[in-house]
């Protein structure tokens, strides 16, 4: 199905991106104020108030603005910059632009004050709290010494009485549009920081919601709904088959009482690193509860999930866990099923569980595989 003229058009015209099409968008809504000063000047001119050379040149310095602008950021030059909005050099040449429709509009030149207020609304939502307030002092200064200028050379259209009442209304007006976008700029970083910080709150309460603390694993509410994601998706496709593994760190108890609490949690935690560090990308290990761990064997058979428990077990034998305590050697047992299609998860870890029971009162630091999904078999680490 074609796409809408209309929408081609305005693709072509503002771009697909939308942050540049928005860029686009505002730089373009300062082509009315361009338009509507260049009308006000070409009707001046037909009245005789104003210079037809001074309309053209008016005229000339706003398309230079309009195509500049529009150019630079519809071919994307603007992302090199650090505000790819452009807003300040947008905001200075609208503003030069418009004092100098003041200085040479005669008769009408009141008319024009209007576009420096324009101007600054323009930006006072994308200055920053300094630069608006620079902006608009030196908005005050230039269009004083313009005035002061005009006064001087053309005091006929300029009357220095009728100027100073510009400028007080210019004086009133300038700083007062500064001022609420820096308000306004204040209010926005205000913003952004709360936002940040709620974002980051979020991501802690995720964290804290589905990682165990002292390890850094997914903890055991997130690993039920893991292993859910995996039941479904061997209902849907019938040959993702994966073996779940229970294990316990051997004579954990004897660690807390012999070494201390601190130096069990250094184990427990050193302990799931190791284990990480063995397995494949896409086994999932899990804190199920004390010295336990639950481990998920992804597209694996009993032989392979054997094979992974046992390289696991050969790195945690040539790692040292407690740099304190060189001698602490720690070994763990498993129990390992298979899933078997249509049981409910509980079952499986039930199993998993009952198979570790096994390999404990056989001696410990050795693996379990149930008899229920494979031929049982206690396999003792070379």
């Amino acid at each position: 199905m074609s796409k809408n003229p209309l929408l081609q058009l305005s693709d072509w015209v503002l771009s697909t991106d939308p942050r540049q099409r928005l860029r686009i968008m505002r730089s373009l809504m300062a082509a009315y104020a361009y338009v509507g000063c260049f009308g006000l000047l070409l009707y001046s001119t037909w009245a005789g108030f104003v210079s037809p050379r001074h309309t053209v040149w008016v005229g000339a310095v706003a398309l230079v603005n309009l195509v500049l602008w529009y150019t630079l950021l519809r071919s994307g030059a603007n992302r090199r910059f650090k505000d790819p909005s452009l807003t300040l050099p947008q905001v200075l040449s609208g503003l030069a632009t418009a004092i100098f429709a003041y200085a040479v509009s005669g008769p009408v030149h009141g008319s024009t004050l209007i576009l420096l207020a324009l101007v600054m609304v323009f930006g006072i939502f994308a200055l920053n709290s300094r630069t608006a307030k620079i902006v608009g002092a030196s908005t005050v200064l230039v269009m004083a010494l313009t005035i002061l200028y005009k006064t001087t050379t053309d005091p006929v259209h300029y009357p220095l009485s009728l100027e100073i009442a510009h400028f007080i209304l210019i004086g009133s007006v300038m700083p007062t549009i500064s001022t609420l976008a820096a308000q306004l700029s204040a209010l926005h970083k205000r913003l952004e920081t709360q936002k940040s910080e709620l974002a980051q709150a979020v991501n802690r309460i995720q964290i804290l919601a589905t990682r165990d603390e002292l390890t850094g694993l997914i903890n055991r509410r997130h690993m039920m709904e893991v292993l859910n994601q995996h039941q479904k998706r061997l209902h849907r496709s019938g040959h993702h088959q994966f073996y779940l593994a229970l294990l316990d760190v051997d004579h954990f108890k004897r660690i807390n009482d012999t070494h201390g609490h601190n130096v069990g949690d250094e184990v427990l935690h050193r302990f799931a690193q190791v284990l990480e560090s063995a397995l494949r990308d896409t086994d999932i290990l899990a804190r199920w509860g004390g010295e336990e761990f639950l481990l998920l064997l992804n597209d694996t058979t009993a032989d392979l999930a054997n094979i992974a428990i046992e390289r696991a077990r050969i790195v945690l034998q040539d790692t040292t866990l407690v740099p304190s305590h060189p001698d602490l050697k720690i070994t763990f047992s498993a129990g390992v099923t298979g899933y078997v299609e249509g049981e409910v998860l509980h079952a499986s870890i039930d199993r998993a569980d009952k198979a570790l029971y096994r390999a404990k009162k056989r001696g410990r630091n050795c693996t379990v595989i149930d008899e229920e999904t494979d031929h049982e078999e206690a396999i003792q680490p070379s």
